[in-house]
């Protein structure tokens, strides 16, 4: 695959989001920043959460095994890494969102857990974008309250990240699109649709034109000329645009005939 990406910080002191990419596979995390004053029963950072979960990815995603086994078996590799020094059954211990796409004989197989997305072309020509939203449909609407968010994450009928549970890994959304490209976003780009009313189909023509640089430039450029309806004025935001070579093109247009 041909690949182009960008990531740039937040307001926060650090970049938590992390981007990884193979020969036909690539992966992008959102970690989240805990609140201040909230106990996470961890000695570790969201940071350090976020470093092991991609090494752990770059392995499992050059497997044959399906994306929700990759993603659940880096999951578990991350818990061991973690020691017996940490509460892993902490709710609030270090979490992040996982978008992760691969190519497969059918097009593109991908997996979203939690609010990142996954953007491709269809075959007519509209732009789709897949994304897990069970974190907006929480009851009472926002802003939440922690313990509504404490009691709600990794539950059935609540919403699902990667942290300390494998089994999250088998609750994200998961799809095959035929498709030849694609765009893996942290929920620090996908707010120019959700805050600012651009279309899907305006944010892959600007990724496709100008790149993924110029793609955070404009979410920059949105978020001080309008500001921001929920969260911080500027969130780590991270793009990937990935295209498959000739030869793996070629490969797929074989397959699905």
């Amino acid at each position: 695959m041909r690949i182009r990406q960008a990531s740039r910080r937040g307001v926060a002191a650090n970049n938590e989001d992390r981007i990884g990419a193979g020969a036909d596979w690539a992966f992008v995390l959102d970690g989240a920043t805990a609140p201040s004053g909230v106990a996470s029963g961890c000695a570790h950072d969201v940071s350090w959460l976020v470093d092991r979960l991609a090494e752990a990815l770059r392995v499992t995603l050059g497997t044959p095994m399906p994306l929700p086994d990759a993603l659940a078996v880096a999951i578990e590799r991350v818990r061991y890494a973690h020691g017996g020094g940490c509460d892993l059954d902490n709710p609030d211990s270090p979490s992040a969102t996982a978008v992760l796409a691969r190519r497969s004989e059918h097009g593109l197989d991908y997996l979203v857990l939690a609010d990142s997305a996954v953007l491709f072309a269809q075959d007519d020509g509209t732009v789709r974008a897949v994304s897990d939203d069970r974190v907006d449909r929480l009851p009472g609407g926002r802003p939440y309250s922690r313990q509504l968010v404490r009691e709600s994450r990794n539950t059935p009928g609540g919403f699902w990240v990667a942290s300390t549970v494998p089994e999250a890994a088998y609750q994200a959304v998961l799809g095959t699109a035929r498709a030849s490209e694609f765009a893996l976003m942290s929920d620090g780009c996908t707010r120019l649709v959700d805050y600012y009313g651009h279309t899907w189909e305006s944010v892959w023509r600007h990724l496709r034109e100008r790149g993924p640089h110029s793609l955070v430039d404009w979410v920059r450029a949105e978020e001080v000329r309008n500001g921001v309806p929920l969260g911080k004025i500027h969130d780590d935001a991270t793009v990937l645009h990935a295209v498959f070579t000739p030869d793996q093109a070629r490969r797929l247009t074989t397959a699905v005939r």
